[in-house]
């Protein structure tokens, strides 16, 4: 399933516990995730499910339900 590979690789990025996290957690404002943080985890995510983040997608990728959605939407799994 999209979103327990999703919690799994951002636990994994930012040392995390799954319980941790939520479809509303901010990167930034609750992982305290900088740019660099950012792109390891949009390319870990291109990695896992295969797909390629347009540059000016990055920023409509806010919080962890939007990641799934981005996903879900560009694998065509809605």
């Amino acid at each position: 399933m999209i979103k327990d590979k999703v919690f799994e690789l951002i636990s994994t990025q930012f040392n995390l516990d799954e319980s941790d996290i939520d479809l509303s957690t901010s990167f930034k404002d609750d992982l305290n995730a900088d740019s660099l943080d950012l792109v390891e985890l949009i390319m870990a995510l291109e990695d896992e499910f295969n797909l390629e983040v347009e540059d000016e997608d990055v920023d409509l990728i806010k919080t962890v339900g939007d990641a799934i959605d981005y996903i879900k939407k560009a694998i065509g799994d809605e």
